[in-house]
């Protein structure tokens, strides 16, 4: 059995106190439970039990700001499109045009929902299922039951049970019966410039469907597992449809992953197939993946787990087929047999909690954890926080740049846009390739009006500098959006200001490959924003504060992030591990799903979230967040970007570590190194203040833009043999320039 170790939480609330705000009613208060935790089954009735006065308290204090260009001055706040937002400006009022015309135009709108939304969990999902989707089949009496208490029986979800329905169905034949076959489903951008392709929704359910047709053919039936090993081509949304149209359970694999990774992945869920590409071009390098995937299968072939079929796309822009190793018998390429097969296919219905997809994600113990997700709670739930976090308009079109091979490119690049019959950009390659302007080339070409992407890209590329984003126009640009981790302050004014010329609000969501969807997000049009903040909860989300023993923590405060009660995205189990999901998850603070995360509430009600709370250093007895330390790094002018590990201190207990990566053109230097110690000193304290500041020309990332601390963690010990994986590095190469630069 794995165990967790929970260490006392004192998340610090320096943070806070560098952002003024406007005086308004105290933060959250006291969330009131809708069953305790326990085993709850409910209809349509709202619970009599509840009032309103405590858990709306953190979004009711929205009443009471503001509003006209006279008072908000006075708040040090800018109103969208007519200013730039400063540091001194602490909050950002959305226009009252782009108000008039959201989804959700006011606090009270949102209020009144959020309200309904917790009161009756059931009836407010009971509406948005029944009204914009498709069930061959109504659920039963009940919409959901759960229990989220060790103490009180096995965890459990459930939602919609009884309900017969298809998610295929749903992203694709509904949305043609509506009138909407000729739209532009995919946009495709290939990795060189110039090379790119298009579907439309009915194109997209023919190949979709000769694709379904191949696996019923070699015998994929439901509930089987496909592995997809794939880039981003339009085949891999394809490839993920096509399995839920006959009810085969897909599990994505990050095209980055090396072949150990692979074959655990393999072996865990023994798939009937594996599809994949012989190769791909990321920028200017060609990655061969079939030679990878042949590796995995012979790895997982000794392990006593083999694939019959490797169906593999030739990607001719990357390699030819007859430069690919290939095994006769196994191996099956794509172009010869998918386009054989009637572009017709009947589809496969499902019970909402039949599986949907795997998903793995790294767990503390080295063995990945299969997350589970279903499909009816899944798919109502990203439709819905896609249509609304993104104030989504029949006309946008959106460009997510996440891979298919993380949950943000399955909840929000397939399923929560195709649910809403989306036009959705996909990127081949690197989105620095040919040069940093590669994205607001393909923003303009493709008229972007929704852009989606991770800090870590926004940072690398405002260290590029503005000139390669003002040379683009980006007019068409309306709403922004970072997924993640915290986006620090400087970035995000950055992102306002250059990118969306303080025209764009900026949708900074927090949610987790567990969650399936966003949890805490800004609804443009809604509410004012603050600069770094992810801001109020989703519908039907209750998130609490607790401290070490799990007591909720009202008003201003710190503390670890929990939700009360279930959602409808909410993962349902790890793969053949349930006794792993509920220590991880729901055993640290029984009656909660525990998020591991670190969490601060202002006195507004607004939540910043601090990082994964193992990713505390605690130094002399002061519990200090990185993503702290690097927000302080990263508001220095020189500093392009930071990541901060904790290391041994004979004395400290720990001592921190920051790898700082400058802005182009600066050198590295003594009064410099003193400057950025100086400015974590005096943003945060003295106690905070990095023992040690490595020069780092770029960080290790993966192709996805994800920070590898764990190699990070090995430099800053001098554990250099025991560095591990690093063939989903983007530059591998990085690594060796931070060894060089150790003692420097």
């Amino acid at each position: 059995m794995m165990t967790m170790t929970i260490s006392p939480p004192s998340i610090p609330l320096t943070h806070l106190q560098r952002y003024k705000t406007a005086s308004v009613k105290q933060g959250l208060g006291n969330h009131q439970s809708i069953g305790g935790g326990g085993l709850l089954v409910m209809a349509s009735s709202s619970p009599k039990n509840l009032t309103t006065t405590n858990y709306l308290k953190h979004v009711e204090s929205m009443k009471s700001l503001p509003s006209g260009a006279g008072k908000i001055s006075q708040l040090n706040a800018v109103i969208l499109g007519e200013a730039l937002a400063s540091e001194e400006d602490d909050l950002v009022f959305p226009s009252d045009g782009f108000s008039r015309q959201a989804l959700v135009p006011s606090p009270q709108k949102y209020l009144e929902m959020y309200k309904r939304s917790i009161e009756d969990p059931a009836g407010f999902w009971s509406d948005i299922a029944s009204s914009e989707f498709y069930w061959k089949q109504r659920w039963g009496d009940h919409v959901y039951s759960e229990n989220l208490d060790v103490r009180k029986g096995n965890i459990k979800i459930e939602w919609f049970k009884g309900g017969i329905t298809n998610i295929c169905y749903n992203c694709l034949d509904k949305n043609i019966d509506a009138g909407l076959g000729d739209k532009i489903a995919l946009y495709w951008e290939s990795n060189e410039p110039g090379f790119d392709a298009t579907l439309t929704y009915s194109q997209l359910l023919g190949r979709v469907c000769q694709l379904a047709n191949y696996l019923k053919s070699i015998g994929v039936r439901k509930g089987d597992a496909v592995i997809i090993y794939l880039p981003m081509l339009m085949e891999l949304p394809i490839a993920m449809l096509a399995c839920a149209r006959i009810g085969a359970v897909h599990s994505v694999v990050f095209a980055g992953f090396s072949a150990e990774s692979l074959a655990q992945r393999i072996m865990d869920c023994k798939p009937k197939v594996v599809i994949t590409c012989n190769a791909v071009k990321r920028g200017p390098k060609t990655i061969a993946l079939k030679d990878i995937v042949d590796a995995a299968l012979i790895e997982s072939a000794k392990n006593g787990t083999s694939a019959d079929v490797c169906l593999t796309y030739e990607n001719q822009s990357a390699l030819k087929r007859e430069s690919t190793k290939w095994q006769e018998g196994r191996d099956i390429w794509w172009e010869d047999v998918i386009p054989k097969y009637p572009t017709t296919c009947d589809v496969e219905w499902v019970d909402a909690e039949d599986p949907l997809f795997l998903l793995y994600t790294s767990g503390s113990t080295g063995k990945p954890k299969g997350v589970l997700h279903t499909t009816g709670g899944y798919m109502v739930y990203t439709a819905t926080t896609f249509k609304y976090a993104f104030d989504y308009k029949e006309s946008d079109v959106y460009w997510c740049t996440a891979d298919c091979g993380w949950i943000t490119g399955h909840s929000y690049v397939s399923y929560g846009p195709m649910l809403n019959g989306a036009t959705v950009v996909v990127y081949e390659g690197a989105p620095n390739y040919p040069d940093p302007g590669r994205c607001w080339d393909i923003v303009d070409k493709y008229k972007v009006t929704i852009f989606y992407t991770a800090p870590t890209l926004v940072r690398s590329l405002m260290r590029d500098g503005d000139e390669y984003v003002t040379r683009y126009s980006r007019k068409s640009l309306r709403v922004l959006g970072s997924v993640g981790e915290p986006i620090n302050p400087s970035a995000w004014r950055w992102f306002f200001n250059v990118v969306g010329g303080s025209k764009c609000p900026i949708s900074d969501t927090w949610w987790q490959t567990e969650t399936g969807g966003f949890m805490i997000t800004p609804l443009p049009g809604a509410w004012p924003q603050k600069p770094g903040s992810a801001t109020f909860p989703f519908f039907g989300v209750q998130p609490v504060i607790v401290d070490e023993k799990g007591v909720e923590i009202e008003g201003e405060c710190s503390g670890y992030l929990c939700v009360k009660s279930s959602w409808p995205g909410a993962f349902r189990t790890l793969y053949g591990d349930h006794e792993r999901y509920e220590t991880t998850y729901f055993k640290p603070f029984p009656g909660y799903y525990f998020t591991g995360d670190g969490c601060s509430r202002d006195r507004d009600g607004y939540h910043w979230l601090t990082g994964r709370v193992d990713d505390v250093i605690n130094v002399s007895g002061h519990r200090i967040g990185t993503a702290e330390v690097e927000s302080a790094l990263v508001s220095h002018p020189r500093c392009a970007e930071a990541a901060v590990v904790g290391v041994e201190h004979e004395v400290k207990g720990q001592g921190i570590y920051a790898f700082v990566t400058l802005v182009d053109g600066v050198s590295y230097s003594e009064e410099l190194r003193r400057s950025l110690v100086l400015t974590v000193r005096n943003q945060i304290g003295a106690f905070a203040a990095p023992d040690k500041i490595h020069w780092a020309p770029s960080l290790p990332k993966t192709r996805s833009g994800k920070i590898m601390r764990r190699i990070l963690r090995k430099i800053a010990s001098r554990q250099l043999d025991e560095l591990g994986d690093t063939s989903t590095l983007a530059e591998p190469g990085v690594v060796d320039q931070l060894i060089a630069l150790a003692d420097c």
